[in-house]
Protein backbone atom coordinates (compact mmCIF):
# COMPACT_ATOMS: atom_id res chain seq x y z
CA UNK A 1 0.00 0.00 0.00
CA UNK A 2 0.69 3.33 -0.88
CA UNK A 3 2.14 5.20 2.41
CA UNK A 4 0.38 8.13 4.15
CA UNK A 5 2.22 10.69 2.96
CA UNK A 6 2.56 14.75 3.19
CA UNK A 7 -0.58 16.83 4.64
CA UNK A 8 -1.17 18.22 0.94
CA UNK A 9 -1.46 14.51 0.20
CA UNK A 10 -4.54 13.52 2.36
CA UNK A 11 -7.77 13.12 0.46
CA UNK A 12 -10.31 14.00 3.43
CA UNK A 13 -9.81 15.16 7.14
CA UNK A 14 -11.93 12.30 8.58
CA UNK A 15 -12.45 8.65 6.99
CA UNK A 16 -15.74 7.04 8.25
CA UNK A 17 -15.83 3.27 7.23
CA UNK A 18 -19.53 1.60 7.13
CA UNK A 19 -22.58 3.33 5.47
CA UNK A 20 -25.19 2.24 8.08
CA UNK A 21 -27.15 4.73 10.01
CA UNK A 22 -24.30 5.24 12.45
CA UNK A 23 -21.69 6.07 10.14
CA UNK A 24 -23.63 8.57 7.86
CA UNK A 25 -25.46 10.06 10.94
CA UNK A 26 -21.74 10.62 12.39
CA UNK A 27 -20.64 12.28 8.74
CA UNK A 28 -23.90 14.49 8.80
CA UNK A 29 -22.66 15.32 12.65
CA UNK A 30 -19.32 16.06 11.84
CA UNK A 31 -19.91 18.39 9.06
CA UNK A 32 -23.16 20.25 10.79
CA UNK A 33 -20.43 20.79 13.76
CA UNK A 34 -17.23 21.64 12.32
CA UNK A 35 -18.37 23.29 8.26
CA UNK A 36 -15.67 22.66 5.87
CA UNK A 37 -14.17 19.63 7.38
CA UNK A 38 -14.09 17.19 4.45
CA UNK A 39 -15.72 13.71 5.17
CA UNK A 40 -15.53 10.40 3.33
CA UNK A 41 -17.45 7.48 3.64
CA UNK A 42 -16.77 4.02 2.30
CA UNK A 43 -19.26 1.68 2.00
CA UNK A 44 -19.28 -1.85 0.82
CA UNK A 45 -22.61 -2.37 -0.64
CA UNK A 46 -24.00 -0.52 -3.57
CA UNK A 47 -25.97 2.10 -1.33
CA UNK A 48 -26.62 2.75 2.22
CA UNK A 49 -28.31 0.72 4.87
CA UNK A 50 -27.97 -2.92 3.66
CA UNK A 51 -27.83 -4.47 6.69
CA UNK A 52 -28.50 -3.86 10.18
CA UNK A 53 -30.07 -0.24 9.26
CA UNK A 54 -32.39 -2.03 6.65
CA UNK A 55 -33.43 -4.91 8.55
CA UNK A 56 -34.85 -4.29 11.32
CA UNK A 57 -38.83 -3.68 12.76
CA UNK A 58 -38.06 -0.20 11.90
CA UNK A 59 -39.10 0.45 15.34
CA UNK A 60 -38.10 3.92 16.97
CA UNK A 61 -37.72 2.82 20.86
CA UNK A 62 -38.97 4.64 23.53
CA UNK A 63 -35.85 4.03 26.05
CA UNK A 64 -37.61 2.03 28.67
CA UNK A 65 -36.04 -0.70 28.58
CA UNK A 66 -32.08 0.08 29.27
CA UNK A 67 -30.33 0.66 32.24
CA UNK A 68 -30.93 4.61 33.71
CA UNK A 69 -27.62 6.54 32.94
CA UNK A 70 -26.38 3.67 30.48
CA UNK A 71 -25.74 5.60 27.17
CA UNK A 72 -28.37 2.87 25.51
CA UNK A 73 -30.82 4.92 28.23
CA UNK A 74 -29.80 8.52 27.64
CA UNK A 75 -29.36 8.20 23.68
CA UNK A 76 -32.55 6.21 22.84
CA UNK A 77 -34.61 8.28 25.01
CA UNK A 78 -33.25 11.79 23.80
CA UNK A 79 -32.65 10.06 20.08
CA UNK A 80 -36.48 8.97 19.60
CA UNK A 81 -37.67 12.36 20.29
CA UNK A 82 -35.24 13.71 17.40
CA UNK A 83 -35.66 10.86 15.01
CA UNK A 84 -39.34 12.17 14.71
CA UNK A 85 -38.37 15.78 14.60
CA UNK A 86 -35.80 14.46 11.57
CA UNK A 87 -38.32 12.32 9.71
CA UNK A 88 -40.86 15.37 9.86
CA UNK A 89 -38.42 17.96 8.75
CA UNK A 90 -37.34 16.27 5.68
CA UNK A 91 -40.95 14.65 5.10
CA UNK A 92 -39.65 10.91 5.95
CA UNK A 93 -42.54 8.74 6.60
CA UNK A 94 -42.81 7.77 10.41
CA UNK A 95 -45.71 7.63 12.89
CA UNK A 96 -45.73 8.00 16.43
CA UNK A 97 -47.90 4.64 17.63
CA UNK A 98 -47.24 3.99 21.06
CA UNK A 99 -46.56 0.58 22.28
CA UNK A 100 -48.23 -2.31 24.44
CA UNK A 101 -45.74 -4.44 26.42
CA UNK A 102 -47.62 -7.15 28.19
CA UNK A 103 -47.10 -9.84 30.93
CA UNK A 104 -49.08 -13.21 29.85
CA UNK A 105 -47.37 -14.99 32.64
CA UNK A 106 -47.69 -14.38 36.45
CA UNK A 107 -43.98 -15.06 36.41
CA UNK A 108 -43.36 -12.18 34.10
CA UNK A 109 -45.89 -9.42 36.32
CA UNK A 110 -42.39 -8.51 39.02
CA UNK A 111 -40.60 -7.58 35.77
CA UNK A 112 -43.69 -5.73 34.09
CA UNK A 113 -43.62 -3.66 37.55
CA UNK A 114 -39.43 -3.43 37.34
CA UNK A 115 -40.21 -2.06 33.24
CA UNK A 116 -42.60 0.62 34.94
CA UNK A 117 -40.15 2.03 37.59
CA UNK A 118 -37.17 1.88 34.86
CA UNK A 119 -38.88 3.79 32.35
CA UNK A 120 -39.79 6.55 35.22
CA UNK A 121 -36.55 6.56 35.99
CA UNK A 122 -35.59 7.20 32.57
CA UNK A 123 -38.59 9.98 32.11
CA UNK A 124 -40.29 7.66 30.13
CA UNK A 125 -44.34 8.05 30.74
CA UNK A 126 -45.73 4.93 30.70
CA UNK A 127 -50.20 3.87 32.03
CA UNK A 128 -50.31 0.87 33.76
CA UNK A 129 -53.04 -1.50 32.32
CA UNK A 130 -55.23 -4.42 33.87
CA UNK A 131 -56.49 -7.54 31.58
CA UNK A 132 -59.82 -5.77 30.21
CA UNK A 133 -58.21 -2.16 29.57
CA UNK A 134 -55.87 -3.94 27.31
CA UNK A 135 -58.30 -4.00 25.02
CA UNK A 136 -58.47 -0.40 24.65
CA UNK A 137 -55.34 -0.25 22.39
CA UNK A 138 -55.76 -3.89 21.22
CA UNK A 139 -58.61 -5.97 20.82
CA UNK A 140 -56.96 -8.98 19.78
CA UNK A 141 -54.36 -8.78 22.00
CA UNK A 142 -54.67 -11.25 25.48
CA UNK A 143 -52.35 -10.83 28.39
CA UNK A 144 -52.51 -10.45 32.48
CA UNK A 145 -51.38 -6.89 32.50
CA UNK A 146 -49.67 -4.43 30.06
CA UNK A 147 -48.08 -1.16 30.05
CA UNK A 148 -48.15 1.45 27.44
CA UNK A 149 -45.67 3.75 26.04
CA UNK A 150 -46.99 6.52 24.54
CA UNK A 151 -43.31 7.39 22.74
CA UNK A 152 -42.48 4.65 20.68
CA UNK A 153 -43.09 4.90 17.35
CA UNK A 154 -42.31 3.56 13.37
CA UNK A 155 -40.11 5.05 10.30
CA UNK A 156 -38.42 4.22 7.47
CA UNK A 157 -34.98 4.08 8.46
CA UNK A 158 -33.40 3.28 5.16
CA UNK A 159 -34.74 7.05 3.92
CA UNK A 160 -33.32 8.65 7.17
CA UNK A 161 -30.18 7.22 6.39
CA UNK A 162 -30.24 8.32 2.60
CA UNK A 163 -31.46 11.69 3.97
CA UNK A 164 -28.33 11.76 6.54
CA UNK A 165 -25.90 10.88 3.22
CA UNK A 166 -27.37 13.86 1.24
CA UNK A 167 -27.88 16.23 4.05
CA UNK A 168 -23.79 15.83 5.43
CA UNK A 169 -22.24 16.93 2.41
CA UNK A 170 -20.00 13.86 2.67
CA UNK A 171 -18.11 11.98 -0.20
CA UNK A 172 -19.88 9.05 -0.30
CA UNK A 173 -18.86 5.76 -1.90
CA UNK A 174 -20.15 3.15 -2.57
CA UNK A 175 -18.36 -0.14 -3.49
CA UNK A 176 -15.73 0.11 -1.47
CA UNK A 177 -15.05 -2.36 0.75
CA UNK A 178 -12.15 -1.80 2.88
CA UNK A 179 -8.91 -4.80 3.47
CA UNK A 180 -6.21 -2.84 4.53
CA UNK A 181 -5.65 -0.19 6.33
CA UNK A 182 -1.88 1.62 6.99
CA UNK A 183 -1.97 3.50 9.82
CA UNK A 184 0.79 6.22 11.23
CA UNK A 185 0.11 7.82 14.57
CA UNK A 186 1.39 11.25 13.52
CA UNK A 187 0.32 11.45 10.36
CA UNK A 188 -3.39 10.05 10.03
CA UNK A 189 -4.74 6.84 7.76
CA UNK A 190 -4.63 5.19 4.53
CA UNK A 191 -7.55 2.74 3.57
CA UNK A 192 -7.24 0.80 0.42
CA UNK A 193 -10.29 -1.01 -0.79
CA UNK A 194 -10.67 -4.35 -2.76
CA UNK A 195 -11.17 -1.97 -5.93
CA UNK A 196 -7.64 -0.89 -5.87
CA UNK A 197 -8.39 2.53 -4.77
CA UNK A 198 -6.17 4.20 -1.31
CA UNK A 199 -8.13 6.75 0.21
CA UNK A 200 -5.96 8.63 2.92
CA UNK A 201 -7.34 10.82 5.80
CA UNK A 202 -6.30 12.56 9.11
CA UNK A 203 -8.68 10.35 11.56
CA UNK A 204 -10.19 7.10 10.76
CA UNK A 205 -13.70 6.49 12.09
CA UNK A 206 -15.01 2.88 12.24
CA UNK A 207 -18.98 2.20 12.11
CA UNK A 208 -18.72 -1.11 10.39
CA UNK A 209 -21.61 -2.95 11.91
CA UNK A 210 -20.61 -6.76 11.62
CA UNK A 211 -17.25 -6.15 10.85
CA UNK A 212 -16.06 -3.72 13.34
CA UNK A 213 -14.05 -5.76 15.35
CA UNK A 214 -12.50 -6.86 12.12
CA UNK A 215 -11.59 -3.26 10.98
CA UNK A 216 -10.27 -2.33 14.50
CA UNK A 217 -7.75 -4.89 14.51
CA UNK A 218 -6.96 -3.99 10.54
CA UNK A 219 -6.23 -0.22 12.26
CA UNK A 220 -4.01 -1.72 14.35
CA UNK A 221 -6.20 -1.95 17.71
CA UNK A 222 -7.42 -4.58 19.99
CA UNK A 223 -10.77 -4.18 20.22
CA UNK A 224 -11.07 -6.49 23.24
CA UNK A 225 -14.79 -8.02 22.21
CA UNK A 226 -15.67 -10.50 19.12
CA UNK A 227 -18.97 -9.64 16.76
CA UNK A 228 -20.85 -12.69 17.04
CA UNK A 229 -23.65 -12.57 14.99
CA UNK A 230 -27.27 -13.49 15.62
CA UNK A 231 -30.08 -13.82 13.05
CA UNK A 232 -33.40 -12.05 13.60
CA UNK A 233 -36.17 -14.26 11.60
CA UNK A 234 -39.14 -12.75 10.88
CA UNK A 235 -43.16 -13.13 9.57
CA UNK A 236 -45.30 -11.02 8.11
CA UNK A 237 -49.05 -11.19 9.61
CA UNK A 238 -51.33 -12.31 6.38
CA UNK A 239 -54.44 -10.87 8.44
CA UNK A 240 -52.80 -7.28 9.72
CA UNK A 241 -55.94 -5.71 11.30
CA UNK A 242 -55.21 -8.45 14.16
CA UNK A 243 -52.80 -5.55 15.37
CA UNK A 244 -53.01 -1.71 15.76
CA UNK A 245 -49.94 -0.68 16.31
CA UNK A 246 -46.80 -2.12 18.60
CA UNK A 247 -47.06 -5.00 20.64
CA UNK A 248 -44.09 -6.63 22.86
CA UNK A 249 -43.45 -9.11 25.07
CA UNK A 250 -41.82 -9.07 28.76
CA UNK A 251 -37.76 -9.11 27.69
CA UNK A 252 -35.99 -11.22 29.62
CA UNK A 253 -33.23 -9.11 31.63
CA UNK A 254 -30.74 -11.34 31.13
CA UNK A 255 -30.66 -10.88 27.18
CA UNK A 256 -30.24 -7.97 24.89
CA UNK A 257 -32.99 -9.49 22.79
CA UNK A 258 -36.43 -8.11 22.99
CA UNK A 259 -38.10 -11.37 22.23
CA UNK A 260 -40.56 -12.13 18.90
CA UNK A 261 -42.53 -8.81 19.21
CA UNK A 262 -45.36 -7.30 16.72
CA UNK A 263 -45.40 -4.63 14.81
CA UNK A 264 -46.87 -2.62 12.35
CA UNK A 265 -44.52 -0.94 9.58
CA UNK A 266 -45.40 2.98 8.16
CA UNK A 267 -46.30 0.31 5.21
CA UNK A 268 -49.64 -0.92 7.26
CA UNK A 269 -47.86 -4.31 6.84
CA UNK A 270 -47.28 -6.02 10.46
CA UNK A 271 -43.89 -8.07 10.98
CA UNK A 272 -43.59 -10.56 13.13
CA UNK A 273 -40.25 -11.32 15.29
CA UNK A 274 -37.81 -11.69 15.88
CA UNK A 275 -36.26 -14.92 17.28
CA UNK A 276 -32.12 -14.92 17.70
CA UNK A 277 -30.44 -17.30 16.70
CA UNK A 278 -26.13 -17.84 16.13
CA UNK A 279 -25.60 -16.77 12.26
CA UNK A 280 -22.85 -19.35 10.16
CA UNK A 281 -21.70 -16.26 8.56
CA UNK A 282 -21.75 -12.10 9.84
CA UNK A 283 -23.96 -12.10 7.02
CA UNK A 284 -25.80 -15.18 7.56
CA UNK A 285 -29.63 -14.39 6.89
CA UNK A 286 -30.26 -18.29 6.10
CA UNK A 287 -29.11 -21.73 7.49
CA UNK A 288 -28.05 -21.92 3.64
CA UNK A 289 -25.37 -18.80 4.11
CA UNK A 290 -22.33 -20.34 5.83
CA UNK A 291 -18.73 -18.68 5.24
CA UNK A 292 -15.96 -21.13 7.29
CA UNK A 293 -13.86 -18.07 7.70
CA UNK A 294 -16.48 -15.99 9.46
CA UNK A 295 -17.91 -19.11 11.34
CA UNK A 296 -14.69 -20.18 12.52
CA UNK A 297 -13.99 -17.29 14.05
CA UNK A 298 -16.59 -17.37 16.49
CA UNK A 299 -16.30 -20.42 17.20
CA UNK A 300 -12.50 -19.69 17.66
CA UNK A 301 -13.67 -16.82 20.18
CA UNK A 302 -13.96 -18.42 23.99
CA UNK A 303 -16.47 -16.16 24.74
CA UNK A 304 -18.96 -18.10 22.24
CA UNK A 305 -18.63 -21.32 24.41
CA UNK A 306 -19.20 -19.48 27.16
CA UNK A 307 -22.24 -17.96 25.72
CA UNK A 308 -23.47 -21.63 24.60
CA UNK A 309 -22.76 -23.01 28.00
CA UNK A 310 -24.51 -20.67 30.30
CA UNK A 311 -27.26 -20.21 27.75
CA UNK A 312 -28.64 -23.12 26.16
CA UNK A 313 -31.67 -23.61 27.31
CA UNK A 314 -32.66 -20.41 25.98
CA UNK A 315 -30.87 -21.31 22.81
CA UNK A 316 -32.64 -24.28 22.24
CA UNK A 317 -35.82 -22.80 22.71
CA UNK A 318 -35.17 -20.18 19.90
CA UNK A 319 -33.50 -22.73 17.58
CA UNK A 320 -37.02 -24.52 17.82
CA UNK A 321 -38.67 -21.70 16.72
CA UNK A 322 -36.20 -20.98 13.78
CA UNK A 323 -36.51 -24.80 12.51
CA UNK A 324 -40.17 -25.34 13.03
CA UNK A 325 -43.27 -22.73 12.32
CA UNK A 326 -45.43 -24.65 14.44
CA UNK A 327 -43.46 -23.89 17.24
CA UNK A 328 -42.49 -19.78 16.10
CA UNK A 329 -46.70 -19.38 16.41
CA UNK A 330 -47.13 -21.37 19.52
CA UNK A 331 -44.93 -18.37 20.83
CA UNK A 332 -46.88 -15.47 19.06
CA UNK A 333 -50.05 -16.74 20.22
CA UNK A 334 -49.05 -16.04 23.67
CA UNK A 335 -49.89 -12.72 22.60
CA UNK A 336 -51.75 -13.11 19.68
CA UNK A 337 -54.72 -15.97 20.16
CA UNK A 338 -56.24 -15.91 16.86
CA UNK A 339 -52.78 -16.39 15.15
CA UNK A 340 -52.96 -19.16 13.21
CA UNK A 341 -49.34 -20.97 11.07
CA UNK A 342 -51.26 -19.95 8.09
CA UNK A 343 -51.20 -16.36 9.38
CA UNK A 344 -47.53 -15.99 9.41
CA UNK A 345 -45.55 -15.59 5.69
CA UNK A 346 -42.03 -15.65 5.25
CA UNK A 347 -40.30 -12.54 5.32
CA UNK A 348 -36.15 -11.26 5.71
CA UNK A 349 -34.47 -11.77 8.07
CA UNK A 350 -31.96 -9.46 9.81
CA UNK A 351 -28.97 -10.01 11.42
CA UNK A 352 -27.61 -8.50 14.92
CA UNK A 353 -24.54 -7.28 15.47
CA UNK A 354 -23.56 -8.63 19.00
CA UNK A 355 -20.49 -7.82 20.68
CA UNK A 356 -19.07 -10.59 23.29
CA UNK A 357 -16.44 -10.11 25.45
CA UNK A 358 -13.59 -13.50 26.17
CA UNK A 359 -15.40 -14.42 28.77
CA UNK A 360 -18.95 -14.52 27.04
CA UNK A 361 -20.59 -11.76 28.35
CA UNK A 362 -22.94 -9.88 26.24
CA UNK A 363 -22.10 -6.52 25.71
CA UNK A 364 -25.32 -4.71 27.23
CA UNK A 365 -24.30 -1.06 26.42
CA UNK A 366 -23.02 0.89 23.18
CA UNK A 367 -19.47 1.19 22.97
CA UNK A 368 -17.10 3.23 21.57
CA UNK A 369 -13.66 3.30 21.58
CA UNK A 370 -10.34 5.39 20.56
CA UNK A 371 -7.14 4.08 19.38
CA UNK A 372 -4.07 6.68 17.55
CA UNK A 373 -6.32 8.64 15.10
CA UNK A 374 -8.82 6.01 15.16
CA UNK A 375 -12.75 5.77 17.04
CA UNK A 376 -13.92 2.53 16.70
CA UNK A 377 -17.90 2.12 17.54
CA UNK A 378 -17.66 -1.48 18.61
CA UNK A 379 -21.07 -2.56 20.08
CA UNK A 380 -23.98 -0.53 18.33
CA UNK A 381 -27.20 -2.93 17.52
CA UNK A 382 -30.92 -2.18 18.66
CA UNK A 383 -31.90 0.49 20.27
CA UNK A 384 -28.47 2.15 17.87
CA UNK A 385 -31.17 3.03 14.90
CA UNK A 386 -33.11 5.16 16.83
CA UNK A 387 -30.33 6.61 19.17
CA UNK A 388 -28.25 7.44 16.17
CA UNK A 389 -28.44 11.30 15.97
CA UNK A 390 -26.96 11.04 19.66
CA UNK A 391 -24.75 8.60 18.94
CA UNK A 392 -23.52 9.74 15.60
CA UNK A 393 -23.20 13.58 17.38
CA UNK A 394 -20.46 11.66 20.42
CA UNK A 395 -18.71 9.84 17.89
CA UNK A 396 -18.11 13.12 15.15
CA UNK A 397 -16.93 15.15 18.66
CA UNK A 398 -14.26 12.38 19.55
CA UNK A 399 -13.35 12.44 15.81
CA UNK A 400 -12.66 16.24 15.91
CA UNK A 401 -10.87 15.84 19.11
CA UNK A 402 -8.43 13.68 17.44
CA UNK A 403 -8.08 16.33 14.50
CA UNK A 404 -8.08 19.09 16.54
CA UNK A 405 -4.94 17.34 18.56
Amino acid sequence: MEQVRAQSAYDCDVLVIGGGIVGLSTAYAITRAAPGTHVTVLEKEPGPARHQTGRNSGVIHSGIYYRPGSLKARYAVRGAAEMVKFCAEYDIAHAVTGKLIVATDRAELPRLHALVQRGRENGIPVRELGAAQIAEYEPDVRGLAAIHVGTTGVCDYTGVARRLAEASGADIRYGARVVRVDRRPHLGVAALTARGDVVRGRVLVNCAGLYCDEVARLTGDDPGVRIVPFRGEYYDLARPELVRGLVYPVPDPAFPFLGVHLTRGIDGSVHVGPNAVPALAREGYGWGTVRPRELGATLGWPGSWRIARRHWRYGAGELRRSLSKTAFTRAVRRLLPAVTEDDLVPAAAGVRAQAVLRDGTLVDDFLIREGARAVHVLNAPSPAATASLPIGREVARRALAVLGG
